[in-house]
């Protein structure tokens, strides 16, 4: 089992980042979903009662999606992927600040395949250990890195110069550009250790 554990650090409080995480989500389902492709929400509904990362958090939103992939991959892929294998489930059990996602490929790969992704919005600059709660050889299996969204490089093809937060301003909040050791320059941290 590979367990990785990435830290990204935003100049953004606990607070801020919910609502932005909420409108992309929205975003992205929007323009996702119609015309059988896409994203197909199956359930969308409150839970109580579910205990996550060690009963710290037990309410809040379920979600159960399908992502139809079959628009998304060239016609060769199209034409030779088996029946079921470009479709993924989703279920997420969204609450605040933590956040459980299963994702699996019961059609195809059926138990053979799931990825597991669990978050943790923290109020620090990515210096905790063990916010996941990992038991002995899952922490020693467990492999941090840590994401620097002001300095780390950013591929060519996926680059956009409007979007680089090393020169955006932000007029609203002031915040920005992110340059250098802005990690301790920056009073206003959140962390998002994702296992």
């Amino acid at each position: 089992m590979l367990i990785k554990e990435f830290r990204v650090t935003l100049p953004l409080t606990v607070e801020e980042y919910q609502v932005g995480q909420l409108y992309s989500v929205a975003e992205a389902s929007k323009n996702e979903t119609g015309g059988g492709e896409g994203i197909e929400v199956l359930v969308n509904e409150p839970f109580d009662n579910v205990p996550l990362l060690g009963g710290k958090f037990n309410k809040g939103q379920y979600t159960k999606k399908i992502y139809h992939l079959q628009s998304k991959v060239p016609s060769l892929i199209k034409m030779i992927a088996p029946k079921g294998s470009l479709e993924i489930h989703e279920e997420a059990w969204n609450a605040y600040p933590y956040c459980k996602t299963v994702i699996t490929n019961p059609g195809y790969m059926k138990e053979n395949f799931f990825i597991i992704i669990e978050s943790l919005h923290i109020p620090d600059s990515g210096q905790q250990e063990n916010v996941h709660e990992l038991t002995g050889d899952k922490l020693k299996q467990r492999e941090v890195v840590h994401i620097d969204i002001g300095n780390d490089p950013v591929s060519t093809g996926d680059y956009k110069e409007t979007e680089d937060p090393a020169k955006f301003k932000s007029e609203k909040t002031g915040r920005g550009p992110l340059e250098g050791n802005w990690i301790e320059k920056t009073s206003i941290l959140l962390d998002r250790p994702l296992a």
